[in-house]
């Protein structure tokens, strides 16, 4: 009731508050978007369920699986509810300390802070940032680690409002953002998103940003991406002149808010504190009090106090302005009927063009994976025949040194009728030491491709049955067999010659390989092909 008494006052009065089209079609979208949000919040609670009972099945020993679901659920729950994310991140945490695995505890810590930060914990949030070793994360975890360290002192600089201390955490910020930047690819999603921070945190705000235009307008976002970059970019338009640019890029960022279920949110508070600067109480009551019902529900501890110093505020004139109201309410009352005609009818056009454009959003985002996937097979394709072209060239090369040198030997010996010297020459050949020399070559060479192969391998196996290359070995027989398949060599007969087994052979090897994996057959050779390369790991 307390929810739907303010939404019935914002339909009712609320077409008066703006005199732009444009904004009135947005606050009338916003207002369908409040009525759904349980919907929204729902269909998040039924994904998490799911995720959830996935977990359940689960045996406990198979920890790397345990961690994926563990992540999984907390990426639902950064945003929506910090308790929640906050028992997940545990159990990755505990998970990261058994497998003694560097990179997850790291990810761990980025991902604790990262809530810390939402809920207002400064002291923790830097407790856990000074804890990561920074040389030991990888490049997209030193992208996150730089972006929250800015986000970090930026937050806190806006929290002390003090000249002395917000002018240092701002430079502190800057410094962080400029890291970030130099870390990401250019013009990639998180390169213009932090340019566009960037711009903020030096109050460069004469024009709007490139940079976040570029990503609102060229990109395939998604929905807390979008909010996001919609609340960033409304920080541009701080003039008298540009107060409607201001309140349309703010109500995209709660519309998309409400859509990605994200409690953990500025873009609220923001349009209900404008909207009250601007005289229009009864929208303003409805933000302010959605974002305070919003950091409640999440846990952030700071942004209550900051909503709850100005929400009893606009509460009192709301109040004012009700009672000033009541004597006309019945004849708002008798005009509505005619109103929500034509508003449902509104409601029902903008719905089927949302979902038209939704249909062709979906097939636009499955075409730009589609063209990815190709993009990035071309890649390692070309990366390896650039490996192993090389590396074949320089084989053959000193194969026709060898050859012609052991011609020229033979020649003069058959010159010199020294025909006991040719066996000898003959038996100095090593066929086996020169196989074996190929077999080491091949296996760095692969390995310098793939240098994830060996571990993402043993990964598909129980750790009693999985498969080391002993201390002389690079790569042993079985891994060999799979390493060739991973170049695309599946025929048996092909493996069976390089290898010098018989067909046969290498026929029982892969599919006693096969039957000790934890997946099926299909899967296994899925999960082979999808081992990527060290160019497509290195792609931001």
């Amino acid at each position: 009731m307390r929810i739907c008494l303010p939404i019935l006052f914002l339909v009712i009065f609320g077409c008066a508050a703006f005199a732009s089209p444009k904004t009135d079609s947005l606050l009338n979208e916003l207002k369908r978007e409040l009525t759904r949000k349980k919907i929204y919040d729902d269909q998040k609670e039924a994904h998490v369920k799911q995720l959830k009972a996935s977990l359940s099945t689960v045996p406990s020993a198979n920890y790397n699986l345990r961690y994926r679901l563990c992540s999984n659920i907390y990426e639902e729950y950064k945003v929506y509810q910090f308790d929640s994310a906050y028992v997940y991140i545990n159990k990755m945490q505990n998970i990261s300390n058994i497998l003694q695995d560097a990179p997850k505890q790291s990810d761990c810590k980025l991902k604790l802070g990262f809530i810390l930060l939402s809920a207002g914990m400064f002291k923790e949030a830097f407790d856990c940032f000074n804890g990561i070793d920074v040389h030991l994360l990888n490049n997209d975890l030193k992208i996150q680690y730089y972006a929250l360290r800015a986000r970090a002192h930026s937050d806190l600089a806006d929290y002390d409002n003090n000249i002395y201390y917000s002018q240092h955490n701002n430079e502190l910020s800057i410094k962080y953002l400029d890291s970030t930047i130099a870390l990401c690819k250019p013009n990639s999603y998180d390169y213009l998103m932090q340019q566009g921070n960037k711009q903020v945190r030096l109050g460069d705000l004469k024009k709007p940003s490139e940079y976040y235009t570029r990503l609102l307008n060229s990109f395939p976002l998604t929905t807390h991406q979008r909010a996001m970059v919609a609340t960033g970019l409304s920080a541009f338009y701080k003039g008298p002149s540009q107060i409607g640019e201001r309140t349309d890029l703010l109500i995209i960022g709660v519309i998309n808010d409400i859509r990605s279920s994200t409690k953990e949110t500025l873009a609220s508070f923001e349009l209900g504190d404008l909207l009250y600067r601007n005289g229009n109480i009864k929208d303003a009551y409805i933000f302010i009090n959605q974002a305070m019902d919003d950091a409640e529900y999440y846990g952030a501890r700071l942004r209550k106090i900051k909503i709850g110093a100005v929400l009893p505020v606009v509460a009192a004139e709301k109040l004012v302005l009700m009672e000033k109201e009541k004597n006309k309410f019945l004849v708002y009352l008798l005009s509505i009927g005619a109103v929500s005609i034509l508003v449902l009818m509104i409601f029902f056009i903008i719905f089927n063009q949302l979902k038209r454009l939704k249909v062709k959003e979906k097939i636009i985002e499955e075409k730009n994976q589609q063209l990815e996937s190709t993009n990035d097979k071309l890649i390692e394709d070309t990366h390896i025949k650039e490996e192993y072209i090389g590396y074949f060239f320089n084989v053959i090369s000193g194969y026709i040194l060898k050859l012609e040198k052991l011609k020229r030997n033979i020649d003069r010996k058959l010159a010199a009728r020294k025909y006991d010297d040719i066996q000898l020459v003959v038996n100095e050949i090593n066929i086996k030491k020169e196989r074996d020399l190929l077999f080491y070559t091949f296996d760095h060479i692969f390995l310098k491709i793939f240098p994830n192969f060996i571990t993402v391998f043993n990964s598909l196996f129980k750790p009693e049955d999985q498969i080391w290359p002993k201390d002389h070995e690079v790569l042993n027989t079985d891994l060999r067999i799979f390493a060739l398949i991973r170049m695309g060599i599946n025929d048996n007969e092909t493996i069976a010659n390089i290898l010098e087994y018989s067909v046969n052979t290498i026929y029982v090897y892969k599919m006693r390989i096969k039957a000790r994996s934890i997946l099926p057959g299909d899967q296994f050779d899925e999960k082979i092909m999808a081992i990527k390369a060290v160019d497509v790991l290195n792609k931001p």
